[in-house]
């Protein structure tokens, strides 16, 4: 028997029986007095179990459970240690990705949470995320104050004034915005909204938002056909309704790479009889598109549209020009 069952069974026959003699549990553990008494001692200051031995009832029950038949809840106990492997590996990955230290503050409760699920010792949490290793290469930091204040106007439904540095143009402008997801992309968290300045959706990049105040106001609501159809339906972040197609040609020895990606939901793929990797799929805006056909250098070739085959020329003749 498992130790998380053991801790399973512990709590089902006080549970069952109001009162357990401590020879009850050795029998039906087979354990000795000395890892009965471990056992318990985990419960009681990692579990939170309030369970007291009765000198009159000769018998260990819950302090607060003398109804016939009460329910007792133990936080995690209804974890195997499978599960509870998981979700240390789950806390691990989600503190490798936040490379921007915004969810840091809030996922050290949990890590404390999930070791004191998983075992009394915290050699296995810490073996485990030891060997869990994840690399971002081009995270930007954020402000944490923003990312909680507009995580709590997602949750409570309602709108943001936001003052917002646009890299592109150079510029920060105030507006009021509708929240509608949050969204992690490429490293970097991004918010979808409804804009009020520009009376249409938006993507804004967490690390240009530099003040957030929520306002009392409610939040104009737009329906996840309408958002996918918008921010989904394209290639990349910043994506808006598609409006032009893509097909790309990847050679051969690229084709083992590519061909296992995912570049777009809707994308159609196939081989030539060259062995060649076709790939399509719509897009609207594509800056994204092409950095991410430039880093294939010579193994792709776009076939259309002419308007992205020639942006994609005019790219790499200005980069030759300064070697």
């Amino acid at each position: 028997m498992g130790d998380m069952e053991r801790l399973h069974r512990i709590k089902y026959l006080i549970q069952a029986r109001q009162c357990v003699p401590l020879q009850d549990f050795l029998d039906e553990l087979e354990v000795s007095k000395a890892t009965f008494k471990r056992d318990l001692e985990y419960l009681r200051d990692r579990m939170n179990a309030n369970i007291i031995y009765d000198r009159s009832m000769s018998g260990y029950r819950f302090e607060n459970s003398k109804q016939i038949g009460e329910k007792i809840e133990l936080p995690g106990l209804w974890f195997s240690e499978e599960e509870a492997t998981a979700l240390v590996l789950t806390q691990s990955l989600l503190a490798g990705l936040d490379h921007g230290g915004l969810l840091g503050p809030h996922l050290e409760p949990l890590q404390n949470i999930i070791d004191g699920i998983l075992g009394r010792s915290e050699t296995t949490t810490k073996e485990l995320r030891k060997r869990l290793k994840v690399f971002g290469m081009s995270a930007r930091k954020s402000s944490i104050q923003s990312f909680e204040v507009i995580g709590n106007a997602l949750l409570k439904r309602e709108r943001l004034h936001i003052a917002y540095y646009a890299k592109g143009v150079n510029e920060t402008t105030e507006r009021d915005v509708s929240p509608q997801r949050l969204i992690y992309y490429r490293d970097n968290w991004y918010l979808d909204a409804y804009c009020h300045l520009r009376k249409g959706l938006r993507s804004f990049s967490m690390d240009g938002v530099s003040k957030a105040i929520l306002l009392n106001e409610k939040a104009e609501e737009i329906s996840e056909k309408s958002l996918n159809e918008h921010f989904g339906e394209s290639y990349g972040i910043f994506s808006g309704k598609a409006t032009q197609r893509a097909k790309l040609k990847f050679t051969p020895e690229r084709a083992r790479w590519v061909s296992t990606e995912t570049w777009h939901k809707h994308q159609e793929a196939s081989f030539d009889k060259d062995g060649n990797y076709l790939l399509e799929f719509d897009y609207n805006q594509d800056p994204e598109l092409i950095m991410d056909i430039l880093k294939h250098g010579s193994a792709v070739e776009v076939l259309a549209p002419a308007s992205l085959r020639k942006r994609i020329k005019d790219e790499l003749t200005k980069t030759l020009s300064s070697y």
